[in-house]
C-alpha cells in the first residue's frame, strides 16, 4: 500500500472513533445506572485515545490528522443514537451496541484488508480493534443481564 492510501485508510478509522466519541458523549446523558455509565465513560475515553494515536501516526507520516468533527455518518448515528436513548439506559446501550457493530465490523475489515501496513499501523489498528471487541462484549452482557427475568 502506498504512502497516501495508508494514511487516507488511517484518517478513515480516525473518523469512526469521532463518530463514537460523539455517540457515547449523547448515551451517557440518558444512563443513570452509575456503574454502567463509568464503564461506558471508560469507553468514550478508549475511543478518545484512538483518535489522539491514530492523528499521532497520521502526522509522523507527514499527513493532516483527522478533524474533530462530525461527518455526514455521525450526524446519523449520533441521531439515531439519542432517538434510542430516550428510553434509558437500556435504549441508550442498545443504540451503543449497534455503533459498536458498525465499529467492529470497520475495524476488523480494517485488520484483515491491510496486512501490507507498516508494524507500527497493524499494531495500532490491532490493539483499537481489541478495545472495540471488549466494548462490545460488555454491552451485550450489559443488556442480557437488564432483560434477564428477576427471580
Amino acid at each position: 500500500m502506498d504512502q497516501k492510501n495508508y494514511i487516507k485508510k488511517l484518517r478513515d478509522m480516525c473518523q469512526l472513533d469521532i463518530d463514537a466519541v460523539n455517540a457515547y458523549e449523547t448515551a451517557l446523558k440518558k444512563i443513570d445506572d452509575k456503574e454502567i455509565h463509568n464503564a461506558v465513560e471508560q469507553f468514550r475515553q478508549d475511543h478518545l485515545r484512538h483518535v489522539e494515536e491514530l492523528n499521532n501516526l497520521i502526522r509522523k507520516l507527514g499527513g493532516t490528522p483527522t478533524e474533530f468533527t462530525k461527518d455526514l455518518k455521525g450526524y446519523l448515528i449520533e441521531g439515531m443514537t439519542a432517538l434510542r436513548s430516550v428510553t434509558g439506559t437500556k435504549g441508550a446501550l442498545k443504540a451503543m451496541e449497534t455503533n459498536e457493530f458498525i465499529t467492529n465490523k470497520n475495524y476488523a475489515e480494517a485488520v484483515r484488508e491491510n496486512t501490507d501496513f507498516p508494524e507500527e499501523g497493524r499494531a495500532l489498528l490491532q490493539k483499537n480493534y481489541a478495545d472495540e471487541k471488549r466494548h462490545l462484549a460488555y454491552i451485550q452482557a450489559t443488556l442480557k443481564n437488564l432483560t434477564a427475568p428477576k427471580p
